[in-house]
């Protein structure tokens, strides 16, 4: 017998193409009674600065700084994401927002282990995907090395699964 979905962790890079894949976890939870988790991790990688001739010391501080002013300015980024394209959903949907520091790929299988999610809800591709690929290599990670089963939701498909989807919940 096939456990319930409660916990739905909904990975996003902000971008057009995450779209589908958070909308179609909102919709899911919405017609499951599930909580969803959208989860953006500032990738450590763009924080990474070399400056030549500084103590090592400086040069933590600097990027603590960073991170954190990056940290800050990307929880706003994601509730403006989340009120601007799914404000039909956000009224019907427990919602957690969570913003942290990591490597995409590996802090998504992390927090989905940590978090005891059920499910994983991401988009095929995001920023650095196009249209031609079949999944983007921070999907495929995440598939290949999640704890939990992993629904993959290709952008352009989003309108009619979202109808599939809202005419059986």
């Amino acid at each position: 017998m096939m456990n319930q979905i409660k916990n739905i962790l909904a990975p996003t890079d902000l971008s057009e193409s995450s779209q589908a894949g958070v909308r179609y976890a909102l919709n899911l939870a919405r017609a499951v009674g599930a909580e969803v988790t959208v989860y953006y991790v500032v990738n450590w990688r763009d924080l990474a600065q070399h400056h030549d001739g500084e103590e090592e010391r400086v040069r933590i501080n600097a990027a603590f700084q960073q991170y954190e002013r990056l940290r800050k300015s990307r929880q706003l980024a994601l509730a403006r994401f989340l009120n601007t394209h799914f404000s039909d959903l956000i009224p019907w949907v427990k919602i957690r927002e969570k913003v942290e520091l990591g490597v995409p790929e590996k802090s998504i299988v992390e927090w989905a282990k940590t978090d005891g999610a059920d499910l994983v809800v991401i988009s095929s591709c995001g920023k650095g995907g196009s249209a031609d690929q079949f999944v983007g290599s921070i999907t495929a990670e995440v598939v290949q090395n999640s704890c939990c089963p992993v629904l993959t939701i290709r952008p352009e498909a989003e309108e009619i699964e979202n109808r599939q989807l809202t005419a059986t919940g």
